[in-house]
């Protein structure tokens, strides 16, 4: 009998095991989590953490260095060219971060069929490797972003690798849109339109091919011209509403850049390069953009718009409170460059003061000028163009002046194009450091030198033998 009474029990433990693990699978998913991610999940989040980042990129150091804004401080700055040895770090570990992220968005889009989102992900994809590539030179790409398969010391490409894939990439993009649909208008760049999308692409390309210029080898001016013949192939940004500016709202999670409105003008002024430059142009974003001095004797009087020069020395003295930004470029809703339609008209004008394509260089230009400050807000005065500093006169420096002025608050892009040609010419002081020369790079993060040393040095070798701010990129030499 009792063996008996054993033998039910040890049964009823195993249906009771059989019971409790039948179907569990199903018992235990939990309905308010998803199983998979969708690509678009991780579009939103990339898309708002780039343009924060790079926001404040073009804020703190670019415009210092291209002389927008300097510090009030009479020693080191960026615009002295002075402490860059890490300034370089919060980019390289920023847009690694979105580089896996966007990894992923691709590999879904490709497990879901999804030819749009694939896309989507080759054209973010290309700007950031173009970012990265353009502020250090060679850097991990075959290799990069693979952790979870074991490769934690990824090898560096060349710079030429980097560009030749970006390209390719950006051309695999403008087919795949082509084929594809609309995407989610939960998208904070275009609200799902696939046709403004594959516009972007195609303007990255367009820029890209462009700082490939002295590349020759390259034949890049040449594939450019194709583009810019070819609309109907190669469609690329015609108006401002076409432009990539991505909206922050200020509402959370869409937080502004700048988190304490304070900040922002707390020990900076605007720089004399870029409140004379406007000032010359009579130019209607000179009020959008600063202040005026006033005099600081006390009195505050107006005295009109007056920055610092760049670079100025510990000894110089001045007798005015400086022009500063305006709290309004901080203060959401705003909108964030990552690529303009005055930057595709500037790229004409300078194709066709070139001769590389018919049409007016001239023409382009007004263009560009105009968009932009619209863009900004401003109305363009009938008689702008009557102006001997604004009219275009037939030289590339006058065009790169005005693609130099609307390049402010675009990331890194003011200092690529004053590296691929030097200009605008702008003033040496006194007080900067690295002997007045213009820094061309980053240097790679210290930290490499302890995690991947065998392919940092070997990165550092077939870049010239230096890790510095002076060695130049390979599309610069």
């Amino acid at each position: 009998m009792l063996l008996r009474k054993n033998i039910v029990l040890v049964f009823a433990f195993m249906f009771g095991l059989s019971a409790c693990t039948y179907h569990f699978d199903e018992i235990n998913t939990d309905p308010n989590r998803l199983e998979k991610i969708d690509p678009s999940t991780l579009m939103t989040p990339t898309l708002y953490d780039l343009a924060n980042f790079n926001y404040n990129r073009a804020y703190s150091f670019t415009h210092h260095l291209m002389q927008f804004a300097v510090t009030t401080s009479t020693t080191g700055g960026v615009h002295r060219y002075a402490d860059l040895e890490n300034s370089g770090n919060s980019t390289w570990n920023t847009y690694y971060l979105q580089l896996t992220n966007i990894k992923e968005m691709y590999e879904l889009a490709v497990e879901a069929e999804d030819v749009s989102y694939q896309a989507v992900a080759l054209t973010l994809r290309s700007w950031i490797l173009a970012n990265l590539t353009d502020c250090f030179g060679d850097i991990p790409m075959d290799e990069a972003c693979r952790g979870d398969e074991g490769i934690l010391t990824p090898k560096f490409n060349t710079q030429k690798e980097v560009y030749e894939q970006i390209l390719s990439d950006l051309d695999t993009a403008n087919d795949l849109f082509a084929q594809g649909a609309d995407i989610s208008s939960t998208d904070l760049l275009y609200n799902g339109s696939i046709q403004k999308w594959r516009k972007f692409a195609n303007s990255l390309r367009m820029r890209y091919l462009l700082r490939l210029s002295k590349r020759t080898e390259m034949q890049s001016l040449q594939e450019l011209a194709n583009m810019i013949n070819n609309p109907a192939d190669y469609p690329v940004f015609d108006s401002n509403e076409d432009g990539a500016l991505l909206p922050i709202s200020g509402v959370s999670p869409y937080d502004a850049p700048i988190a304490r409105l304070e900040d922002f003008r707390n020990g900076k002024a605007a720089a004399s390069f870029f409140v004379d430059s406007l000032l010359a142009l009579n130019d209607p974003r000179l009020p959008i953009f600063v202040d005026q001095a006033t005099k600081n004797d006390g009195s505050q009087e107006v005295i009109g718009y007056k920055g610092l020069p760049s670079g100025f020395a510990a000894s110089e003295q001045f007798d005015y409170n400086p022009s500063n930004l305006n709290n309004s470029l901080a203060t959401p809703p705003l909108k964030v460059l990552f690529m303009t339609y005055a930057e595709v008209e500037f790229i004409k004008a300078e194709m066709a003061f070139r001769g590389l394509i018919s049409g007016s260089a001239e023409e382009h230009y007004e263009k560009a000028v105009t968009a932009i400050i619209e863009q900004w807000g401003g109305v363009v005065p009938d008689d702008y163009f009557e102006n001997p500093r604004a009219a275009y006169n037939n030289t590339l420096a006058r065009i790169m002046l005005q693609k130099h002025l609307a390049a402010f608050f675009c990331d890194y892009q003011a200092w690529f194009e004053y590296r691929r040609t030097g200009l605008p010419v702008m003033p040496s002081r006194a007080g900067m450091d690295n002997n007045g020369v213009m820094p061309v790079r980053f240097n790679y993060p210290a930290t490499l030198q302890q995690t991947n040393r065998e392919n940092y040095e070997a990165a550092v070798q077939s870049m010239g033998g230096t890790d510095d701010i002076n060695t130049k990129v390979w599309w610069e030499k």
